[in-house]
């Protein structure tokens, strides 16, 4: 039965090579599936043509290709693409493609719901199903660099895990599917156009320093005072912010690189002088940048955007103190595919 094969991109290269000498064959032979299935991007074993028919039907024989399947692409009047993608066992995730002038980005998931309960997103309404494998991350980049390359005649410049689920909670399928999206054997393309966003995991952000990742970090901040992020991200009474900061300098002393906050200024919430106050202390400890983004409704009504005057008054103070920050339009609200609406509404 074809549930009892083993998925081939499971395999390392030195794996694939040890499983044709097993066979009597070449060792070479698996350095030649291993790019069929990495660089050329194959979704059976019928593609791989240079291949002998005997060998197709042994491979065919032995392991599935669990590729992902774009099962509807929705395209925003922006030029934001969303996809649905089905995985080989029937779950959906969804991943966008923005464009801009200068550049197209791919916002990928990594898990089929999410491990976390943040108020405000439409995606930990959904039970965390389960974690997504490194293959299933890789081949969402593959289609959104296929319709980037389709829609707007160029490659895909940037990816950032800000799609379902928290990185962080599924760190090993997320680095090994890194390794081979920035592996001169897959897509080839600089860790340093790679952001990886985060709630805030401090154990995770830690081994990630010490793992000496080459990527981007930020983090979903959106209160830097305890008693709010809590209200609005539960899990921060499990991770509160002395933690996370602690964690974050860390990071700052291992990797040298800048942190970028994202944050959401809601009516109500934290648009008051002292959130104000409170992030600006909380950027001062190592170089950073505050991305605040427009926040895109999820129905109930909960949370509204902050007035235009609010929004101001954060901007006016952070660049007082001379802190980089940058007002991010929302893409794709038309199709549901903006920050926090990935939800599988289909």
């Amino acid at each position: 039965m074809e549930s009892k094969k083993k998925d081939v991109r499971a395999l390392t290269k030195e794996q694939l090579r040890e499983f044709f000498v097993q066979q009597g064959d070449k060792a070479f032979r698996g350095n030649q599936v291993y790019e069929w299935l990495w660089q050329k991007g194959a979704h059976s074993f019928e593609d791989m043509t240079n291949i002998s028919l005997q060998t197709r039907q042994m491979l065919e024989d032995n392991f599935v290709i669990n590729h992902i399947r774009v099962d509807q692409m929705q395209r925003s009047s922006d030029g934001t693409i969303k996809n649905a993608v089905r995985l080989h066992d029937d779950l959906i995730v969804e991943s966008v493609l923005i464009p801009t002038a200068t550049r197209t980005t791919a916002c990928v998931s990594s898990q089929v719901g999410c491990s976390l309960d943040c108020k405000f997103c439409a995606t930990a309404r959904l039970k965390r199903m389960r974690n997504l494998n490194p293959d299933e991350i890789y081949d969402q980049v593959v289609a959104i660099d296929n319709e980037s390359r389709l829609y707007h005649n160029r490659p895909l410049s940037n990816i950032v895990f800000m799609g379902m689920g928290e990185p962080l909670m599924n760190y090993n399928n997320v680095l090994k599917a890194i390794d081979k999206i920035t592996s001169d054997e897959g897509l080839g393309m600089s860790p340093k156009r790679i952001t990886l966003s985060t709630s805030g995991v401090p154990k995770m952000i830690r081994k990630m320093a010490d793992d000496e990742v080459k990527f981007n970090l930020a983090v979903s901040l959106h209160s830097a005072i305890d008693e709010v992020r809590t209200s609005i991200m539960p899990f921060n009474a499990t991770f509160p912010l002395k933690d996370l900061r602690e964690a974050l300098e860390y990071w700052y002393s291992k990797t040298g690189k800048r942190i970028t906050y994202e944050y959401v200024v809601w009516d109500g919430i934290n648009d008051r002088e002292e959130d104000i106050d409170a992030l600006i202390q909380f950027c001062k400890f190592a170089p950073s940048k505050v991305n605040l983004i427009e926040y895109n409704p999820i129905d109930d009504g909960m949370f509204q955007q902050a007035g235009t005057a609010a929004v101001n008054r954060y901007i006016e103070k952070l660049e007082r103190n001379r802190i980089t920050v940058t007002v991010r339009r929302s893409r794709g609200k038309d199709i549901d595919a903006a920050c926090g609406q990935l939800a599988n509404k289909g």
